[in-house]
């Protein structure tokens, strides 16, 4: 009987793909190494995999990690939110989970600190591709139809309110506002 790939494996094959990269901040490389990891494995396990990272996703869908990303990134749609959600996961199970618990957290990261002044935006849509492509890499085939169900938690109306509020934004996340100059 195969083992699913759970939450704990899936941040396994991050933190290692991670480790086999010149620069763990580059998202693209670490998704690379991880659909490199993660190919070899049986189906089943690639299967799991996918739904475990649509979990991982809908555990970071919240308002307060949406107006990080919006301050980041001078602006966030909803895809651009989920493409901030890859790039946020693929820096490591440590940064993802202070981050969605804080998301004024994310001050405190370099890659962060030097996007405020050199205006880099923070987008991963490979990542949302990993187990996709490493299902294609290992059979040919795309994955099932019914392979990964998405429910996403309804988003918190307290934060309901006009991201481009730069008072507001500031209030609720100080450190990254004062980073980007609000």
């Amino acid at each position: 009987m195969l083992a699913d790939v759970d939450s704990n494996t899936f941040w396994k094959l991050i933190a290692d793909a991670r480790a086999t990269v010149p620069d763990p901040s580059d998202c693209c490389a670490v998704v690379a190494a991880t659909k490199s990891l993660l190919a070899p494995l049986p189906p089943g396990e690639i299967v799991s995999a996918q739904q475990v990272l649509w979990d991982v996703m809908a555990f970071s869908y919240s308002n307060p990690l949406w107006a990080a990303a919006y301050v980041i990134n001078g602006g966030c749609s909803d895809d651009g939110f989920d493409y901030f959600r890859g790039w946020l996961l693929t820096q490591g199970e440590a940064v993802y989970t202070t981050a969605v618990a804080s998301p004024d957290s994310l001050a405190d990261l370099p890659a962060v600190v030097a996007a405020a002044e050199s205006g880099d935006e923070f987008e991963c849509q490979e990542a949302l591709t990993i187990a996709w492509d490493a299902h294609l890499t290992a059979t040919g085939m795309r994955l099932p139809q019914d392979a990964f169900t998405i429910r996403y938690p309804d988003l918190d109306p307290d934060w309901s309110f006009d991201f481009d509020d730069e008072s507001e934004m500031a209030r609720r996340l100080p450190r990254l506002a004062s980073l980007y100059s609000y």
